[in-house]
């Protein structure tokens, strides 16, 4: 004699399983490529940040860049890319780049990286 257990099995297949196995290392790989391109961001926005208190002069904000370039292994942009402008009694350094990650032989993922010192103030609107 028979006993009804329960209802219909559940769970992943096989075949479920090696689906959901491709894309989550698929993802994996991506974020593996993704990682160098946000720490060199991050590189990047530190030492512009450091930059803009200790330099007073363009020739010493492009010094300390390269400085810290040279130290973070930055190699996406360099000191000329900087723009650099004086707003009231403020230096204000800013940067814009591309940095292009290959996912396969002719697919990349293009990613816009920008950064300025100047504030951001948010307005109100009465």
């Amino acid at each position: 004699m028979r006993t009804h257990v329960g209802g219909r099995q559940r769970g992943l297949s096989l075949v479920g399983l090696l689906f959901v196995g491709l894309i989550v290392v698929a993802l994996l790989m991506l974020g593996a490529k993704l990682v160098p391109a946000v720490v060199e961001y991050i590189a990047i926005e530190r030492a512009v940040q450091k930059i803009k208190n200790e330099a007073n002069t363009v020739g010493e904000i492009r010094a300390a860049f390269d400085r810290h370039a040279t130290i973070d292994d930055i190699k996406s942009i360099t000191s000329r890319d900087l723009d650099i402008t004086k707003e009231g009694d403020r230096i204000v350094i800013s940067y814009a780049y591309t940095y292009n990650v290959p996912i396969l032989d002719n697919v990349r993922l293009v990613i816009d990286f920008s950064g300025t010192t100047r504030d951001r103030t948010t307005k109100t609107v009465p």
